[in-house]
């Protein structure tokens, strides 16, 4: 065989390496096409999808017990209400007893913002250079005729009241933000009543007919043949979910619990207060810690001064943080949470910036779900074998 004859084969191969690039970049540019549909509906659509993915979380954590009920042959409406009346009242309560301390954090606000600026004034003042002092005009002789002197008297020089130095443009820009602050709360207090309304609807209808309804989905799609091993899976995918929202929940609850506890044995003003701030942020990992820890810093600033033990309810929720994120938590939860930290950090900014805050809390659960589906399926074996890259 020829050079030319042994080359001939690698020459045959060309065309088809270069439609298989082709075809490869193709996928790509339509996987990347497809990415920013999906992110742009939901950021489009998030006021429709929130409350209904948090319905759904919620429904997760609360059908094994309605499922538990239906075989005590308790109906599926009644247990779901009692659920919800049981549940809802211990919330209820929570929030009549943080109300108050909440309100009194946001009264203390514009007095906080007026802190912060008496020190940035000082600071700006201390690193400007020094200005020249005015030079006070010479009064200019009167030389003219003038009555009050005629009669043995001088002349009354009203001098112009002095006006109050103008505030930097860094001071305004703070006390502005405070203001800004206050408002946008008070402005978004009906929207968010309305979708927690929305979200109650639809957590009560989802825990009455979800599963009747999944069942029917399951038998009466042609594409599904096996229908036995669906349901099953399904089962299976509920139950494993339901576990991991529930022990995160308790995780948190504990948290929040012990947190608040030892900050009230040590005199810190609204303890209980922090408890359920650190517990319901705990949801968000790192991100959620570093936005307790700062609200503890602060707390502590305005309750002790600018002093050592400040810093004193920060440091107590950092070495419980510690200790639960470390120890606890992957005990407890096992591979469930093996989780990439810089893939964790990218998929909490891609939620907070499409949900916002809510967003944010429901970022890694989300993601822990989406994961254990992928598994139990065995399907994007490679991106499960992404997420869990250990650092």
């Amino acid at each position: 065989m020829t050079q030319s004859e042994h080359d001939q084969p690698r020459q045959d191969e060309q065309p088809l390496m270069e439609l298989m690039h082709q075809h490869l970049g193709l996928r790509v540019s339509l996987y990347c096409v497809a990415t920013l549909a999906v992110l742009y509906a939901l950021y489009s659509a998030r006021s429709l999808l929130l409350p209904i993915a948090v319905a759904l979380f919620f429904s997760l954590l609360l059908s094994p017990l309605v499922s538990g009920l239906k075989r005590l042959h308790v109906p599926r409406s009644l247990s779901s209400v009692l659920l919800l009346c049981l549940l809802g009242g211990p919330f209820v309560v929570l929030t009549i007893e943080l109300a108050e301390p909440a309100q009194k954090w946001l009264e203390k606000l514009p007095e906080l913002t007026e802190t912060v600026t008496e020190g940035l004034t000082d600071i700006s003042e201390s690193l400007s250079p020094e200005a020249p002092k005015p030079v006070e005009p010479v009064p200019e002789r009167e030389t003219g005729f003038s009555f009050s002197k005629f009669f043995g008297g001088e002349d009354e020089q009203v001098e112009p009241e002095p006006e109050p130095p103008p505030d930097s443009a860094l001071v305004e820009s703070v006390k502005k933000g405070g203001i800004d602050i206050v408002l946008s709360m008070l402005g978004v207090a009906p929207f968010i009543l309305a979708q927690c309304a929305i979200w109650l609807i639809l957590l009560l209808f989802l825990l009455i007919y979800g599963p009747g309804l999944y069942d029917n989905c399951i038998n009466l799609l042609p594409m599904i043949r096996n229908k036995r091993r669906a349901m099953l899976l399904v089962g299976r995918l509920r139950q494993e979910l339901s576990r991991y929202i529930l022990t995160v929940t308790v995780i948190n609850a504990t948290l929040g619990f012990v947190t608040g506890s030892v900050l009230w044995l040590l005199g810190v003003e609204d303890a209980v207060l922090w408890g359920a701030m650190v517990g319901l942020l705990n949801y968000a990992p790192y991100v959620g810690t570093f936005i307790s820890i700062s609200i503890l810093s602060i707390a502590g600033v305005i309750q002790y001064g600018v002093e050592l033990a400040a810093l004193l309810p920060a440091a107590i929720f950092f070495g419980l943080n510690t200790l639960e994120s470390q120890f606890v938590t992957p005990t407890v939860l096992g591979q469930n949470m093996r989780l990439n930290p810089l893939i964790l950090i990218l998929w909490l900014l891609i939620w907070g910036w499409l949900w916002g805050p809510v967003g944010v809390l429901i970022a890694v659960p989300l993601l822990v779900c989406l994961k254990l589906v992928a598994t139990q399926l065995n399907v994007m074996t490679y991106w499960v074998a992404l997420v869990e890259t250990k650092s």
